[in-house]
């Protein structure tokens, strides 16, 4: 990952090590952010806007609207001045199955990369209580592409690699950026289902990742 992004590499960090295989959110992961050289960094995924005197409010901002980030109090200084990468190799969406009482985890991936990464915003917050830092950051999501909308309604904003460059960019108009945030080319992506397992952000295992060999999609 580092060699993939060029961030410095910390060799303290824990996320240098640790394979995630079902990331919740509330969770702390690794985030790429450009300061003098690209870095990454722990964050919580929910974002708590600097202003916010709760903290629970991040548990709503996990997401962020492509259309109307530039304009929502809780993300508009974000998309202005504190962009990310969030670093991923698939994320999961549920699909209803006939019977219409269940649904189907899937595994969705892109085909041309092992790794990319999400258009995201990060923010700084300070416990009013305590003054005590913590960083937050949220994905943003567009309209879904063919491939997937027999999934969601919705899908993340994944970044194409030479476009990353740009998201980070402090200088990025807000107009090239807005361009950035189009869905991702359907015949550059594939899925597969997985186990149940899922459906419990305590299951953090290979297990979560491995193909159903007697489910369809």
């Amino acid at each position: 990952m580092r060699i993939r992004f060029g961030f410095i590499d910390d060799l303290t960090s824990p996320f240098r090590h640790n394979a995630r295989y079902n990331i919740a959110p509330s969770q702390t992961t690794p985030v790429i952010i450009q300061g003098e050289q690209r870095e990454l960094c722990p964050m919580r995924w929910g974002l708590i806007p600097p202003w916010s005197k709760d903290a629970s409010i991040g548990n709503k901002l996990i997401n962020a609207r492509s259309e109307t980030v530039s304009e929502k109090p809780s993300f508009r200084d974000s998309f202005r001045e504190r962009r990310c990468l969030v670093p991923a190799t698939g994320f999961f969406e549920w699909k209803k199955q006939a019977d219409k009482r269940t649904k189907q985890p899937i595994l969705i991936k892109v085909t041309d990369h092992d790794i990319f990464a999400f258009a995201g915003l990060w923010s700084i917050w300070k416990a009013p209580a305590t003054g005590k830092k913590l960083l937050t950051y949220t994905i943003l999501t567009t309209e879904p592409n063919d491939f997937m909308k027999p999934f969601h309604h919705r899908m993340p904003v994944i970044l194409m690699p030479e476009t990353e460059d740009k998201w980070l960019d402090i200088s990025s108009k807000a107009g090239v950026l807005k361009e950035l945030l189009s869905p991702y080319p359907s015949a550059l992506m594939d899925a597969y289902p997985v186990s149940a397992i899922v459906n419990s952000p305590q299951n953090d295992i290979p297990e979560c990742v491995v193909p159903l060999g007697d489910s369809t999609l």
